[in-house]
């Protein structure tokens, strides 16, 4: 049992849920070589799903505001709008760093948004409003208002932790309140924009100490989670792919030796290679 009006909300979050797990279990089988499914492309480009989750997500928007005020429109807005929600979080590593990192470190970061609006909308549909509700009386009343206080005050302290860089902790803030202000109060992470924008150089570089222990004691437990619910990464992160300051070296290089490449004279490759070196 639903309180009434809620089944679209609903809805949507089980068709959040449901389309991360079965995005997740298709990519691992396409990553792993298993299964009849294969990468979506069309005149040699890669689809990534988060294409159809944005068409998705204006459809079902369009619906909501635009389509008839009758239940079962917007339950169909709310399956719409969960469905392309979960596809284009899944890739918010990629659209945040516009390059395909998608089974590396820094793609890990989609799981953990998945979560935090997983968790979000499972407070929502669990929730309830201390407004239009019939027959109550004060002392009812009381505590709905003070519930909903409690949450407002305990949802400014998370978008507080967000701020300062802390998701994880903004996750469990949202059913545990006092992991949430703790957090709220403890120091930011030296690259979030709270620490950017408000530490000084000496409490920013306390900041990183602070970080560099929390994530020697939590990091194992973190990537454990991210790596069972959306596959441990197979690819190098592309900060650590062995950029280097001599990229165009590197780069005359594997084009020179690259299948299917036209080799270049030795003499051209040095001179390019030492002009990739000089200072100028």
């Amino acid at each position: 049992m639903i309180a009434a009006g809620k089944l679209p909300l609903m809805l949507c979050f089980l068709a959040f849920v449901i389309t991360f797990l079965v995005t997740r279990t298709i990519t691992r089988m396409i990553r792993d070589g298993r299964g009849p499914f294969r990468n979506v492309t069309a005149g040699g480009t890669h689809i990534h799903h988060a294409v159809p989750g944005i068409i998705l997500l204006m459809i079902g928007a369009f619906t909501a505001i635009g389509g008839p005020y009758a239940l079962g429109w917007r339950s169909f807005a709310g399956v719409t709008v969960g469905i392309g929600m979960s596809l284009v979080l899944d890739e918010f590593a990629l659209i945040l760093h516009l390059q395909d990192v998608y089974w590396s470190g820094e793609g890990q970061l989609s799981v953990q948004m998945v979560s935090l609006v997983a968790a979000c909308l499972g407070l929502a549909v669990c929730g309830f409003s201390p407004f239009g509700v019939k027959d109550i009386d004060t002392i009812q009343l009381s505590l709905r208002l003070t519930a909903s206080a409690a949450l407002i005050g305990d949802g400014v302290f998370v978008l507080i932790c967000i701020l300062k860089g802390k998701y994880r902790t903004a996750l469990f803030g949202l059913f545990l309140p006092p992991v949430g202000w703790i957090g709220a109060v403890r120091l930011a992470r030296p690259t979030s924009v709270w620490a950017r924008h408000r530490y000084s150089q000496k409490r920013l570089e306390r900041a990183k100490r602070r970080t560099a222990d929390f994530d020697r004691r939590w990091d194992p437990v973190q990537t454990f989670w991210d790596n069972l619910a959306g596959g441990k990464p197979s690819q190098p992160n592309p900060a650590s792919s062995g950029s280097s300051p001599s990229g165009p070296t590197v780069t005359v290089s594997q084009a020179a030796s690259g299948p299917g490449t036209p080799d270049l004279a030795g003499e051209d490759v040095r001179k390019l290679s030492g002009r990739a070196r000089s200072p100028g």
